[in-house]
């Protein structure tokens, strides 16, 4: 998409530009660095509610500011908005942590605890949780070694 111009390009036209199509297609498909963290039941109402949101955005910039957008910044913004609007639709605590950190393992994903005793082999996340202490965020990760069935937990500082 060219540099954006909000008074000549209409809602429809924006929902059919190829900066829309593109973001939509790489982040609701898995790829082998990163899995899609947007849940299938959200994908229809955001295709609607990200492109008006941008819409939304553009429309209140400044000539100056216009000028200064390129397609870089405008992506940047359109994923944050895909973000945002996501996070304020999800059903469960579990779905937002993903959509906040969708690098981090997840529910049900399989983890290799390493060499740390009771952890060593195959592990499953069983549950995660968002912790505060302080002004630091923490994600706390429950998970079960497979072999003996014990549980343990750790958490990662998160940024």
């Amino acid at each position: 998409m060219d540099k954006p111009d909000s008074t000549a390009i209409t809602l429809d036209q924006l929902r059919a530009s190829g900066m829309v199509r593109q973001a939509f297609t790489y982040w609701f498909a898995d790829h082998d660095h990163v899995r899609s963290p947007f849940p299938p039941y959200l994908r229809d109402e955001l295709r609607e509610l990200v492109p008006a949101a941008f819409n939304h955005w553009l429309v209140k910039l400044d000539a100056k500011a216009m000028e200064e957008i390129n397609e870089e910044t405008a992506f940047g913004k359109f994923e944050e908005l895909m973000f945002h609007e996501a996070i304020r639709l999800v059903r469960s605590e579990d779905e937002m942590l993903t959509l906040r950190f969708p690098f981090l393992p997840r529910v049900g994903d399989r983890i290799n605890g390493g060499e740390l005793e009771g952890r060593t082999g195959e592990n499953v996340v069983r549950k995660r949780a968002l912790m505060r202490e302080d002004k630091d965020e923490y994600l706390l990760v429950q998970a079960e070694h497979l072999a003996s069935g014990t549980h343990w937990e750790t958490r990662f500082e998160l940024p």
